[in-house]
């Protein structure tokens, strides 16, 4: 690779690099998380772009930096377009860009779909092995699309004897599909479609809401076991008062309290924080219980940093260059000024 070449990575290259590293993928949230909580990192407030006529669809700007052993700057553009999936399309497209933290200058150009989704993911499993306790077996999911089913991956490679699954979606149709293409990909798995939300909630002490809900619809979680942990990867399904009834840990209180979130929403009702016991990191580095009691339900709300895309973003580029993947573009920059001919 010469200076000024780009690496171009396709989705189906970042798919393939990826295949199979599920552990991976999780050791690497984690090591980026740890660099977060070390203040080794620069995150800015992501910018939504909205649209007046269709408060529905979004796109995204998520720049940050990842110092440490990543040493990289980046910046996710992720598209949220729900109505996609009538037309037979994923609801998220993305593109993430890599620069040199040594001259600025554009390192890589990569698809970001397949990234988000498995960060996501990654992030959630992480928070589950963290602060989920017990044998697991079976796990709940509200939401049937893409980023459910990556968390069904990679739930699976944290907790081994997980293999069956109780699923609702307000489409039974891509619920159907959805139980389809998990048992045809997970050897062992069972996927259990049902028509209410609250067979979903009774069902198991592990639960994932992946939804494209706006507003939250959901206010009491108390048919819900003791002990139970909750992934809010969705971020706006929990009402105030299954909020404020719950131990709330996030990945980062300032980016999760914000853009009217479910933890947002709440601190604007209370007028405070409080509420939010601590982050993940927090956790994981010992400074903070999994469980503030041992019979509380535990809510995640990850707000979803983008820090964990450079961080897998480095990491898919590393794999790329070791196995030789992927299109160079070379010479993309301009030359310099002072290269510039002078007029005859």
């Amino acid at each position: 690779m010469r200076a000024g070449d780009i690496l171009i990575l396709k989705g189906n290259e970042v798919l393939s690099l990826l295949s199979g590293q599920e552990q991976e993928i999780i050791g690497v949230v984690r090591n980026a998380y740890e660099t977060h909580a070390q203040q080794e990192t620069s995150l800015p407030h992501s910018t939504f772009l909205r649209f007046p006529d269709n408060p529905r669809n979004r796109i995204i700007a998520l720049p940050s930096y990842v110092g440490g052993k990543f040493a990289l700057a980046g910046m996710k553009w992720i598209s949220s377009f729900p109505g996609n999936l009538d037309l037979g399309l994923d609801r998220a497209s993305a593109a993430m860009i890599l620069n040199s933290t040594r001259t600025g200058r554009l390192k890589a150009i990569v698809e970001g779909s397949v990234i988000s989704a498995k960060r996501t993911a990654a992030s959630a499993a992480l928070a589950a092995q963290v602060l989920h306790r017990g044998y697991v077996t079976r796990a709940g999911l509200i939401g049937t699309g893409r980023i459910n089913f990556e968390i069904v991956r990679f739930l699976r490679a944290v907790f081994p004897e997980l293999s069956h699954f109780v699923a609702f979606d307000l489409s039974d149709a891509r619920a159907t599909q959805f139980a389809r293409k998990c048992e045809s990909m997970f050897e062992g798995v069972t996927i259990e479609p049902v028509k209410e939300l609250e067979s979903v909630l009774r069902s198991s002490s592990l639960l994932s809401f992946a939804t494209t809900a706006l507003t939250p619809y959901l206010s009491d979680l108390s048919i819900c076991a003791p002990a139970t942990t909750i992934l809010h990867v969705s971020l706006r399904d929990l009402m105030t008062e299954a909020i404020l009834a719950s131990d709330n840990i996030v990945d980062d209180i300032d980016h999760v309290c914000r853009a009217e979130t479910s933890i947002h929403l709440a601190e604007q009702i209370v007028g405070n924080r409080d509420f939010v016991r601590g982050s993940l990191a927090e956790v994981m580095n010992g400074t903070a219980p999994a469980k503030k009691n041992e019979n509380d339900i535990t809510v995640f709300s990850p707000f979803g940093l983008g820090i964990l895309d450079v961080a897998i973003g480095k990491f898919v580029c590393d794999r790329a260059n070791a196995l030789q993947m992927g299109t160079f573009l070379d010479s993309f920059p301009a030359a310099s000024w002072l290269e510039e001919p002078c007029p005859a």
